[in-house]
């Protein structure tokens, strides 16, 4: 036999695509092709798949050995597929067995003395060899990260050389779906944040229905300090959604390994953030922020000082909660479900409205500076709200008369998001088009006072569905079934007038 065939996958953004490995021996002049529309770094691997090779003990064939990389249409990128390929030649030369090669799926990247390297996206490959019922063989290095993953059955790779063995044994083990692991304690609590008492009934209730939320202040209100404190309210990821947060970071590089996998991810960039930066890029392209953001948070501080056209490029991503991006030879679609919380001072100096400092800046600099936080970016904004400095009384008032603390306000939350689960499979903020009609339909009267809030406050459609989300928010939050008068004024005041 001088063919062999072994599996492998590759990346095509949160997918792994079924590889194919073919190996084949041929009489001639002693030369490694590997063909299949392989990318630089594949390339390379002939030089480091026969050193390790030989380093092992094994021989290198000394003839024509073509390795085809199926489908020939799929790019293939990085060194995955290193060890795959090494175990085709061992097996199109007849030094392992290649009888049981069907049952496995390989992944993993050679060193020059045998040993096997850690791989990125290595979760989105191994959901894939779980539904095809295949054995994964996935470098040591990996296994912390798979743990999320359960019933899936993994050989780990330490060497080439214990690779073949266990291959040639059959042993392999199975991954248990691990129990959540006992709550993080943080010294982050709602608790430590004085006074300020209308944010925090807004950020509970863009928690309850993860609405975005602007916050809008000047320097040293708390608005930083709200914002991290609001995933101490949010409850955990469900298995699923820890998983697909895994997948992301996986393909990034960003091992859950010493991070708790529930807990839903708060991503904080800086400002001189570029648009790649943000929603992703590269070539080939790779996630950005509100990927790694996704059933998260995505928190904006000094948003006016972010780039114009990184801004812009959130608006898509914020109505389908996805991101699709194109490249000449590449088009890669990651998730992008995140919650954006956006924090701005209301002037350049920061002190416009402010009752203890008086502003410097005159009328022009002030529209030009909040021009630019575009229109159709604020439209898709839930909760719009003035942060003001608290009076010395708040900031002095002893501990025992503070708030209560994010336990209290988080089963609160979690209360009213089992009743819009129950209601329509999904939290609020995340009703489109129809669903929106059909969950926060409003009666007469009510229609009636919002009829007149739309006239005065000049309300887009985009909107007035943002208004009607957040009153069904606040609803359930009170335990009614419909929108009620209260609920909808509530809502309106969280509409900041430009």
């Amino acid at each position: 036999m001088t063919t062999a065939v072994v599996y492998t996958r590759g990346e095509l953004g949160i997918d792994a695509p079924l590889v194919t490995v073919e190996a084949h021996l041929a009489n001639g002049v002693p030369k490694l092709y590997i063909v299949g529309l392989p990318e630089k770094v594949v390339k390379e691997s002939k030089d480091r798949v026969r050193c390790a090779i030989l380093n092992s003990h094994f021989y290198f064939p000394n003839r024509i050995i073509t390795v085809n990389l199926a489908p020939a249409e799929l790019p293939k990128e990085g060194g995955r597929f290193d060890l795959a390929i090494a175990i085709s030649i061992l097996a199109a030369s007849q030094q392992i067995p290649q009888l049981p090669l069907d049952d496995f799926e390989i992944a993993g990247e050679l060193g020059l003395t045998g040993s096997v390297r850690p791989i990125a996206g290595i979760i989105p490959f191994a959901i894939q060899t779980r539904h095809a019922k295949k054995i994964l063989i996935l470098p040591k290095d990996n296994i912390a990260e798979v743990g999320v993953l359960e019933g899936l059955h993994l050989i780990s790779a330490e060497s080439l050389v214990s690779v073949c063995q266990s291959i040639l044994k059959g042993h392999h083990e199975t991954i248990s779906m691990p129990d959540a692991p006992p709550s993080e304690k943080t010294n982050l609590d709602f608790s430590d944040v004085k006074g300020q008492q209308h944010s925090k009934r807004a950020l509970e209730v863009a928690a309850t229905g993860s609405h975005n939320v602007l916050m809008l202040g000047p320097p040293g209100t708390g608005k930083t300090m709200l914002a991290s404190r609001l995933p101490t309210i949010m409850p955990p990821l469900s298995p699923q959604a820890s998983i697909e947060v895994a997948a992301i970071r996986s393909i990034c590089r960003q091992s859950l390994a010493s991070d708790h996998w529930i807990i839903p991810p708060f991503r904080h960039p800086h400002h001189s953030a570029s648009s790649a930066a943000l929603v992703g890029g590269g070539n080939p392209p790779k996630p950005g922020e509100i990927s790694l953001a996704h059933h998260g948070i995505l928190f904006l501080d000094e948003l006016p000082e972010f780039n114009r056209t990184s801004l812009e490029s959130l608006r898509e991503p914020l109505e389908s909660g996805k991101i699709t991006l194109a490249r000449a030879n590449h088009h890669r679609e990651y998730p992008a479900r995140f919650q954006l919380i956006a924090a701005m001072n209301p002037c350049p100096c920061g002190h416009y409205g402010n009752p203890l400092k008086e502003c410097q800046c005159s009328a022009q600099q002030i529209q030009r500076y909040r021009g630019r936080v575009s229109g159709p970016l604020l439209d898709r904004i839930d909760l719009q709200l003035h942060v003001l400095p608290i009076s010395k009384k708040e900031l002095f008032a002893p501990i025992h008369q503070q708030s209560e603390n994010s336990d209290c306000i988080a089963k609160r939350v979690l209360s009213a998001r089992d009743i819009q689960y129950q209601r329509q499979k999904k939290l609020n903020g995340h009703l489109q088009g129809k669903e929106v009609e059909e969950h926060c339909a409003v009666t007469p009267d009510v229609q009636t006072f919002l009829f007149e809030a739309i006239d005065k406050l000049q309300l887009s459609n985009r909107a007035i569905h943002r208004v009607l989300k957040v009153a069904r928010t606040i609803a359930d939050m009170e335990g009614s079934e419909v929108i009620e008068t209260p609920h909808l004024a509530e809502s309106l005041s969280y509409r900041l007038r430009w």
